[in-house]
């Protein structure tokens, strides 16, 4: 059993009822806060087969008000001095495929050209397990390297659905007005939602919360449509 500290004791009342988006975040900002600004999430109970990879959840959506972490981007590409003048914090192909090899994973979000990939797919094994690797689903793998690198530096954030159908997306820091984690939520909300696989039946989201890093999280009530 994982011990609680007593900020956390103090925070969670033993309160499980549902309620709505503002009043979930209004309680989330009662809680006590601890000496960094922690990262606030919303978290999914999803009701698709995760055994299904036609019922897999995964995607981007572009927070109205950032998600209040600095990114580094890398991009792969043969340009590589174009992209580190988009903005780029690493930029290459080779010299990175084999510094990713030998371990180095000093970055957090991943951008391919198309014609870079059939090199970075030398590396799939190592960037998947860590949902780094570029996929044109997540909107990583683009010809378009300036947009794509504005848009993750503008709060872009990518979601993707676990092996037991839970998924969780960022939605901004505990320094952020109730207003913005409000408006960023519901955007999230929206994104998973419009991503329910094809032809799914039942309720897509079954449980909905809200938590920071090191808070307790609160059950939203949300009925979503069937």
């Amino acid at each position: 059993m994982i011990a609680r500290s007593k900020r956390y004791k103090n925070s969670f009342k033993d309160d499980l009822a549902e309620v709505d988006l503002p009043h979930a975040i209004e309680k989330l900002s009662t809680f006590e806060k601890v000496k960094f600004d922690e990262t606030v999430e919303i978290s999914m109970s999803l009701g698709v087969d995760p055994k299904q990879s036609a019922q897999t959840v995964r995607g981007v959506v572009n927070l109205p008000h950032g998600s209040g972490k600095e990114t580094k981007v890398l991009v792969f590409t043969e340009n590589a001095e174009e992209a580190k003048e988009f903005g780029a914090d690493y930029a290459g192909l080779e010299d990175l495929i084999s510094k990713v090899k030998d371990g180095w994973m000093d970055f957090d979000v991943a951008l391919s050209t198309t014609s870079a990939m059939k090199s970075v797919r030398s590396i799939a094994r190592v960037l998947g397990p860590r949902g780094l690797m570029p996929t044109p689903k997540a909107g990583t793998v683009t010809d378009d390297i300036k947009s794509g690198i504005e848009e993750v530096k503008a709060g872009r954030v990518e979601f993707k659905m676990d092996k037991t159908g839970a998924i969780a997306v960022v939605i901004g820091k505990r320094s952020f007005s109730p207003e913005q984690l409000q408006e960023n939520a519901e955007t999230a909300i929206e994104a998973i939602s419009s991503s329910r696989p094809n032809g799914f039946k039942g309720k897509f989201i079954k449980s909905m919360h809200v938590s920071s890093t090191m808070s307790p999280s609160v059950r939203i009530a949300f009925t979503p449509a069937q």
